[in-house]
């Protein structure tokens, strides 16, 4: 069965950041994941790693029927696609794609944990979900994206810029 309350969150900070995120928004489809919605691009600076470029983020919707840790991989994939390269923890890189919700599920294995971990602490994620999403409810805490967008602590600025689909940045 497919759900249609997948999110991803999809981030990049080295290269030409806004053809990465619109390159691995087009390779969703070629995995057999449908893209739904998507929330407008936000400048975000590094959050755990200060020094390094800083990044461009959105998070979008989309359904497939791949179980979660198929697309865990196929997430994977693509980022090796478009040249990630793992070499510091949270460091630069070309693209970043984690899986913030499969619906209401909730998972905690070593490889993959959703919802995302640190997701309702970082305003790259919540401001952008919440533009897509905000009555979306946590399945940990049962409250809306909304309520959490309030409650966060993260001070980190988030700067709306234009839709992916421009093409100057």
């Amino acid at each position: 069965m497919m759900d249609s309350s997948i999110y991803l969150s999809l981030g990049s900070n080295l290269g030409d950041r806004r053809t990465n995120l619109k390159s691995a928004l087009g390779k969703l489809h070629e995995k057999k994941i449908l893209l739904l919605d998507e929330s407008s691009i936000y400048e975000t600076e590094p959050v755990e790693v200060p020094e390094q470029p800083e990044f461009l983020n959105l998070v979008c919707r989309v359904q497939t029927e791949l179980k979660p840790e198929a697309l865990l991989r196929a997430c994977q994939e693509i980022e090796s696609e478009l040249g990630r390269i793992r070499q510091e923890i949270k460091g630069a890189r070309t693209i970043d794609i984690d899986i913030l919700f499969y619906g209401q599920q909730i998972l905690q294995r070593p490889s993959l944990k959703i919802p995302h971990p640190a997701w309702c602490k970082r305003n790259f994620v919540l401001i952008p979900l919440a533009e897509i999403a905000s009555d979306f409810r946590d399945p940990v805490t049962a409250k809306t994206v909304a309520q959490l967008r309030r409650e966060s602590p993260d001070g980190a600025r988030v700067t709306p810029q234009k839709n992916v689909l421009s093409p100057q940045e």
